[in-house]
């Protein structure tokens, strides 16, 4: 067998190809640190909406299936639980255990299920992805704000109820680019209409454009990202985002009857490598800033290998 012509080798040697040119960019200072947070306005509020509006837009709603949702988020939740518990109830401790169950489904999940597994892949990931922020970020906003609510009882101080913190979590999770234009399209799509020639052509050519750019931005944000000093907990995290959590949900998805196409697109969803928005956390609350940078870089290095095994054996189970 050529191993060139594998489709794994196929699919996933694009995505690191561009990732690769990104880092070189950013290293050489083609791409600036003050262009970065351009790029990304660019990529989260115009490419990415017209991607996935027009893609879920085509998308009978009752021929969804909504298996994937009841196998991946318990398994990911509990994760999440159980993360928290082994390290212990503070704010470094929630943002370590969100990093090993959150995904970069978007930047690179979405160019890399499409290269790999075709358009029909995509409405299981979009599905995914659909509600993943706004399941795994409410709850780990109420967490974390349960654990700053905690300091500040124990020095003295005032803080919002809990139900008041879970809803300012769920309204910032849903009214986000993301989740967003897939509701949109996906109510769209229930009309029956068809997009405008007018309004779908540059749909398509917003979205054709958002894999490339995501994939070299990732790229440009590792050429930064310092990773001495922290090797040990970010392999930590790197082995729970990358491989256990891969395997817990193909494992719970199997229980579930899943299998074929939606069974791979939700293990290698789960094997993808940490996303950015737990940066975020660690920004907003003030902890394991240096540590999240550098878990997100070496969970998306190492990608490059737990990625190609956890395709590898879907491609040969399926």
């Amino acid at each position: 067998m050529n191993i060139t012509a594998h489709p794994v080798v196929a699919s996933l040697t694009p995505v690191f190809l561009l990732i690769g040119l990104g880092y070189l960019a950013g290293r050489l200072q083609w791409i600036r640190e003050g262009a970065v947070k351009d790029l990304s306005n660019l990529v989260f509020l115009l490419l990415i909406p017209a991607l996935l509006f027009r893609t879920m837009s085509a998308v009978n709603v009752q021929a969804l299936d909504l298996r994937p949702l009841a196998a991946y988020f318990p398994v990911a939740l509990g994760l999440l639980g159980a993360s928290i518990a082994w390290r212990g109830f503070n704010r470094g401790s929630v943002v370590m255990a969100v990093g090993g169950v959150f995904s970069n489904m978007v930047m690179i999940g979405i160019t890399l299920v499409e290269l790999a597994y075709g358009k029909a892949a995509l409405v299981t990931l979009l599905t995914l992805v659909s509600v993943h922020a706004l399941i795994l970020l409410t709850v780990s906003s109420v967490v974390l704000e349960l654990v700053v609510a905690r300091e500040a009882r124990a020095g003295g101080e005032r803080v919002p109820h809990v139900l008041e913190t879970a809803w300012a979590a769920f309204k910032g999770a849903l009214i986000h680019p993301i989740p967003l234009p897939i509701i949109s399209g996906l109510l769209f799509a229930q009309t029956g209409w068809t997009l405008p020639t007018v309004v779908d052509k540059p749909l398509q050519l917003l979205g054709s454009a958002f894999g490339p750019i995501a994939l070299v931005l990732v790229g440009v944000t590792l050429a930064r990202t310092p990773l001495g000093g922290h090797l040990r907990q970010a392999l930590w995290i790197t082995a729970s985002k990358n491989l256990l959590l891969p395997l817990l949900v193909g494992l719970a998805a199997w229980t579930l009857g899943i299998t074929g196409l939606p069974l791979t697109v939700m293990v290698v969803a789960a094997a993808l490598p940490m996303g950015a928005n737990v940066f975020l956390f660690a920004q907003r609350y003030e902890v394991a800033q240096e540590l999240t940078t550098a878990a997100m870089g070496l969970s998306t290095v190492l990608a490059l290998f737990t990625l190609s095994l956890v395709m590898l054996v879907m491609s040969y189970l399926n």
